[in-house]
């Protein structure tokens, strides 16, 4: 079992990397990801993600106070609504944007009504 959380962990931190150089990726919640594939696997991978000056903050007070950053949440509801606009744009099916719609809406306020930093 310990290979197949590493190998959870490695993908995830990599999607995760991916994420912080493209806008369109989330970066934390797949790092989110790695962290708990980690903890399974490679305690020290794991401190290695939390102790990172870039995404450790944001990591650690997910997971000990649920707490998501106000620029963070803005960039995740825009990201939404820029992706909804694009299908729009690209004249998808109104069942299709209703449903994209639809979870990003809920999704959406799960993030706002988390508290922030």
């Amino acid at each position: 079992m310990r290979i197949l959380w590493l190998c959870i962990g490695w993908v995830a931190l990599a999607l995760g990397l991916i994420g912080a150089v493209l806008p369109v990726m989330p970066t934390v919640p797949f790092m989110l990801v790695a962290v708990w594939a980690f903890s399974r696997s490679s305690p020290q991978l794991r401190d290695r993600i939390l102790n990172n000056p870039s995404f450790g903050p944001a990591i650690r007070g997910w997971q000990e106070r649920g707490v998501i950053s106000r620029k963070a949440k803005l960039c995740a509801i825009g990201a939404m609504s820029a992706g909804i606009l694009f299908s729009l744009w690209l004249g998808l099916s109104v069942r299709v944007i209703a449903v994209q719609a639809a979870i990003c809406a809920a999704v959406a306020v799960f993030i706002a009504s988390r508290p922030e930093t």
